[in-house]
Parts: C-alpha cells; sequence; structure tokens
C-alpha cells in the first residue's frame, strides 16, 4: 500500500514553518535538506522534519495540507509539539 504524507518542516525550534505533502517523505525531505529546489524552504533553511502524518490517499493528505496552511501559527506549534515535544528532526527516524 503506498502512503502519503503531510509533513511539517522548521528552521530551528520555534523557527520558520513550511508545511508540504509527498508521496515519498523520505526523498522529499532530503531534497530540501540538499536545497535542490530554489525556493522558500532554501532561502530560509528550513529542511528540519519536525512532524508528519501518514494519509491513505493523495486528495486526503493534500486536503489536510490545505487545511494546517490555514491555521494560525499557535495550533501549528500544538501539533508539532504533540508529535515532537523536544522538536527533534525526524528525518534520521524514517527507514532509509
Amino acid at each position: 500500500m503506498q502512503f502519503f504524507f503531510v509533513y511539517i518542516l522548521t528552521s530551528k525550534r520555534n523557527g520558520t514553518l513550511y508545511t508540504g505533502s509527498t508521496d515519498d517523505l523520505m526523498g522529499r525531505v532530503w531534497e530540501h535538506k540538499n536545497k535542490v529546489f530554489k525556493g522558500f524552504t532554501s532561502k530560509y533553511g528550513v529542511d528540519q522534519l519536525v512532524w508528519y502524518e501518514p494519509h491513505d490517499t493523495r486528495d486526503g493528505a493534500f486536503t489536510r495540507e490545505r487545511q494546517i496552511k490555514e491555521w494560525k501559527r499557535p495550533w501549528k506549534l500544538e501539533l508539532i509539539e504533540s508529535m515532537n515535544p523536544d522538536w527533534n528532526d525526524l528525518y534520521e527516524t524514517l527507514n532509509h
């Protein structure tokens, strides 16, 4: 079964946040870390994976991504801390 993911990256604890969705979480975060694409995350050094959530469908992940992007910042911080209270970079915990 293929999963789709919604994820949040940060530049540092309580730093700049970025929300995205993908069907290849490990590969997509690697791209952010290596600044493969010019844009917001490469410009602001947003490359630490601090939260993610799997979904069964692309539409489900995309809908959740759009929902989170509309949230106020404190809600996003609470979401991150509910999964990752120490704001660890979760990239290394993904199965490589």
